[in-house]
């Protein structure tokens, strides 16, 4: 599937919604010079200059810009990385630091990177000691993280799509609570406040996923919004969601199930992904227990276009697949997977233990420094603040981190997108009170 600019335009509803969706696809176009809305810089009033202050990128088309991108701009950026053969890395976070670190790798690679939240994420980004009852905690959380992607990811200077991952039938208040939001900052900026979200009903009957999906995808399309959703089961356990025992047939998704999806939601609009089960599992293990067959997206490929006859794409490449439980697989079949039209792929686990890791090596060098507020081997009397300093922790798993997802970005054939070059490097030599790091 490729995203069509006429097809996005037409499910806007009225002349009236269609020339407030022109007016807010930020940056798709100049008018003497001038963005066609402003920035969150400019809105906020927060720096913003050199890479920041970019309309586009030299290597991606004029709609994509720094900052969270939504509506066409996202199209065109997935259009992208369909067409020139790579898959956009969309890592979960929980946290802040952690956003952060997704954003210095992206631009690092000099790329784009998918910023996504989980429920669960979600919940804890707004703080455990909130009530989540009707998913209050996890829909004011995910908001948060929004406004803290969107303000940092314009800072960074790359374009960032900002999503939603697994809501599974029970979870469905908190992606309303989610596009309510949206609704109302499209109707004062004139794009949603996330890019995409996914609905994984892939435990329901197909049917109802299908009927479920379809009407999520008429109310996201009308504000610029992409559906990802979900065919099969991805095994494995993540986020609380346990599939390690569900029948090995139901990690194998059918083309058959796939054209039923691809007829059913095109009719609607041509925003959506498929997150389809080629047998994908939650989580690392042991080499050889993770059986991946990628060819089952190429023969969903050449089902479908050969139900579309000449209405086929070119490319004979009519669905924009997801790779989910990327984590620990082998990279011939993630880069496989990309051949046959992976755009995205998933990443928890990898960042997760990298996070872990970056503390469990700086808690090992600095030991001996971490045992007191007071007295260290350089003295009884020698005071630890730099050492346990959070900062320094935390800058220590944010900078592991950055270095596993450069392994990610290169995996996926994601590096050297934006055509910014490197990235300078960053002046941050003031001292502890002015920003920078103690030790």
């Amino acid at each position: 599937m490729k995203f069509s600019a006429a097809l996005f335009a037409s499910v806007v509803l009225g002349s009236g919604a269609a020339d407030a969706f022109t007016a807010g696809v930020r940056r798709s176009a100049k008018v003497s010079s001038v963005s066609l809305r402003e920035t969150i810089s400019e809105e906020l009033g927060t720096p913003c200059e050199d890479e920041c202050a970019l309309d586009s990128f030299p290597n991606l088309p004029a709609s994509v810009h720094p900052g969270v991108v939504t509506g066409q701009a996202m199209l065109d950026l997935l259009n992208h990385a369909k067409e020139n053969g790579y898959a956009i890395p969309a890592v979960n976070c929980v946290s802040s630091s952690g956003i952060n670190a997704c954003l210095e790798a992206a631009r690092k690679n000099d790329a784009p990177i998918i910023i996504q939240f989980s429920s669960g994420g979600s919940q804890f980004y707004g703080g455990k000691g909130l009530s989540n009852k009707n998913y209050a905690a996890a829909i004011a959380g995910a908001v948060s993280g929004a406004f803290h992607v969107r303000t940092m990811a314009e800072q960074y200077g790359i374009p960032v799509i900002l999503h939603t991952d697994h809501c599974a039938k029970s979870l469905l208040p908190w992606v309303d609570g989610l596009l309510a939001a949206s609704e109302r900052y499209y109707a004062k900026h004139g794009e949603p406040l996330f890019s995409s979200h996914m609905i994984d009903l892939s435990e329901e009957p197909i049917e109802e996923n299908i009927e479920i999906c379809k009407d999520y995808l008429s109310r996201f399309a009308k504000i610029g919004m992409l559906l990802e959703m979900e065919l099969g089961i991805t095994g494995g356990e993540e986020d609380g969601v346990n599939n390690e025992d569900v029948p090995l047939e139901d990690l194998y998704s059918k083309p058959e199930e796939i054209y039923q999806v691809y007829d059913a939601l095109t009719p609607i609009s041509d925003m959506f992904t498929v997150a389809a089960a080629f047998g994908n599992v939650h989580g690392v293990y042991s080499p050889g227990n993770v059986q991946l067959e990628p060819k089952i997206l190429t023969r969903a490929q050449a089902y479908i276009s050969e139900k579309l006859g000449d209405k086929a794409p070119a490319d004979k490449k009519p669905v924009s697949f997801v790779f989910h439980g990327g984590s620990g697989s082998d990279v011939s079949d993630i880069q496989e997977a990309i051949g046959y039209g992976v755009i995205k792929m998933n990443i928890d686990t990898d960042t997760q233990w990298s996070y872990w890791e970056g503390i469990k090596n700086f808690e090992a060098k600095y030991h001996d420094y971490l045992q007191g507020q007071i007295g260290n081997p350089e003295g009884a009397d020698k005071p630890n603040k730099k050492y346990y300093d959070p900062r320094e922790s935390m800058r220590a798993a944010e900078t592991n981190t950055v270095n596993r997802l450069d392994q990610c970005f290169a995996d996926l054939k994601c590096t050297n997108i934006l055509g910014l070059g490197a990235a300078e490097e960053a002046d941050n030599v003031l001292g502890p009170r002015r920003g920078g790091l103690p030790v």
